[in-house]
């Protein structure tokens, strides 16, 4: 009866330690996230901030944890980037410009090759965004980045190149903020 007992309580006092989901800013990222069939865990989370304001809680889901930045923009495997508007801060107009930049900075001023495709993504930012708003970019290697918003599917954006110029606004030598790329890595 005591090893009963005390097992049980080594497993309580683990428990929380087992829980992958991650709560920022109010919001309890989900520990997994599904793409075309493939179960994605939470790589790592943070705060998107600019000066005092808090915009969004970014969340990166892969195959499998992975904290090389450059492996993974690399990587022709499903992954996802979760973005949950935590802001009345963010309009459209601010998030088209600011990913525009993110894209420019990710391609080394280089967005001719897939400016058409940046333009379809971009799409998904038209109507108003507002605080609670969630948007998932979900890649799917053959298909492209599904862009969803809300749950609703806006777009599919397909190339290889796109989805690593996509990720690379977050995770390239260049990322929107280094403290937010360090925490998508899990670092």
């Amino acid at each position: 009866m005591q090893k009963l007992l005390t097992s049980l309580f080594i497993s309580l006092l683990l428990l929380p330690f087992s829980v992958s989901s991650v709560e920022l800013g109010g919001i309890t990222m989900p520990d997994q996230l599904q793409a075309d069939g493939q179960t994605l865990v939470l790589n790592g989370a943070g705060i998107r901030g600019k000066f005092v304001f808090d915009l969004y809680v970014a969340g990166l889901y892969l195959t499998q944890k992975n904290s090389d930045a450059e492996q993974i923009i690399q990587a022709d495997k499903a992954m996802a980037l979760r973005l949950d508007i935590i802001s009345s801060k963010i309009t459209s107009e601010k998030m088209t410009e600011a990913t525009r930049e993110g894209f420019e900075k990710s391609t080394n001023n280089n967005t001719d090759p897939i400016s058409t495709k940046i333009g379809q993504f971009l799409a998904a930012f038209d109507a108003e965004i507002v605080e609670g708003d969630v948007f998932e970019f979900i890649y799917v290697p053959g298909s492209g980045v599904e862009v969803l918003k809300n749950g609703a599917k806006h777009a599919t954006v397909p190339s290889l190149a796109f989805k690593q110029a996509l990720f690379g606004i977050w995770l390239s030598d260049k990322p929107v903020k280094e403290k937010l790329k360090n925490q998508l890595l899990g670092k």
